[in-house]
């Protein structure tokens, strides 16, 4: 049945070591609280391969656990088939919205590829979320408190456009 497929999004940022992992992290932890981990699947990807199969940048993983968040993603890079896989794709910054503008049809650009940040009431028309990779604890700190803000706000829009249209 159409109705019962769950929706699988997936975040996007550089290495998926740090920001991406992150997003899954929280979002999926928003999920179980609303008892949706059946209806929506939570992934991860990098655009680039140099960290494929490594846990998440020990820094994030210490950021996300003074918050009672664990991460548990293996960083993986997004590949053009992913396109069919994921309902919503939600990279990070401009640069990996270039890089999946690269790989996927205009169709798919247009109808499943959105910035994350778009749908955090803070950006003040910053729609990039910081690497903090080479920077200190604040970074990672800034980027958590990004993500924390933005992912009800992400929540509210799946549960608006995928799973109430799905209901019968």
């Amino acid at each position: 049945m159409p109705a019962s497929k769950p929706v699988e999004i997936c975040f996007v940022c550089l290495g998926n070591i740090c920001r991406s992992p992150l997003a899954e992290g929280v979002f999926q932890d928003l999920v179980n609280r609303e008892g949706l981990e059946s209806r929506i699947l939570v992934h991860s990807a990098g655009t680039g391969n140099w960290h494929v199969g490594a846990p998440p940048d020990a820094r994030m993983q210490a950021t996300a656990q003074t918050h009672g968040i664990r991460l548990q993603s293996i960083a993986r890079q997004f590949q053009p088939e992913d396109f069919k896989r994921y309902q919503l794709i939600l990279p990070m910054d401009q640069s990996n919205l270039t890089t999946l503008k690269y790989m996927g049809s205009p169709r798919d650009m247009a109808t499943k590829v959105k910035l994350f940040r778009s749908f955090d009431p803070g950006h003040n028309g910053d729609l990039d979320v910081p690497d903090p990779y080479y920077g200190g604890s604040a970074g990672f700190q800034q980027v958590f408190d990004i993500v924390q803000r933005t992912c009800p706000h992400l929540l509210e829009f799946i549960k608006r456009e995928f799973l109430n249209s799905n209901e019968g």
